[in-house]
């Protein structure tokens, strides 16, 4: 395990509205207002989605499983905001639910994610950390690494 202690920055209300793209916008919030680090929350209603839902098998790296949502779903997520080091560009990692009607999609919100309606987003700043995600070839993704390691 490894951790860094910091306290919450700045604090943003958002409004994405019909037709944004989520990640786009908070990647583009991110570099504009440069959030370094931030976790968030966000409610509200997607039209074009896509989720990783799980690994195909329990290996790693793992082989995503994908589902796709083509019409509008309620939603609600979680998520945060770290600078990739190979990048030098934020990278949001957001897990969400998504439902319509009786059913329901949770997983990994990736590339297609369209607003339908609105969506509110509440992001607290963390300062005081030095933190950024760091591929790892052997698990397949990049994990958040601590430079300060608390």
């Amino acid at each position: 395990m490894e951790y860094s202690q910091g306290s919450i920055g700045r604090v943003f209300t958002v409004r994405l509205d019909q037709g944004d793209n989520i990640l786009k916008e908070l990647e583009g919030l991110a570099v504009s207002e440069n959030i370094r680090s931030a976790m968030f929350t966000m409610l509200g209603a997607v039209k074009e989605a896509n989720l990783v839902v799980g690994p195909k098998e329990n290996i790693v790296p793992p082989d995503p499983q994908w589902a796709r949502i083509h019409d509008a779903h309620e939603l609600i997520g979680v998520g945060n905001i770290f600078w990739e080091s190979e990048t030098g560009k934020p990278k949001i990692h957001l897990h969400s639910a998504a439902g319509r009607g009786e059913s329901t999609k949770t997983g990994c919100l990736r590339e297609n994610s369209e607003v339908f309606m609105v969506v509110e987003v509440f992001i607290m700043e963390i300062s005081g950390i030095s933190a950024s995600r760091v591929f790892d070839t052997k698990r397949g993704f990049a994990p958040v690494c601590f430079s300060d390691k608390s």
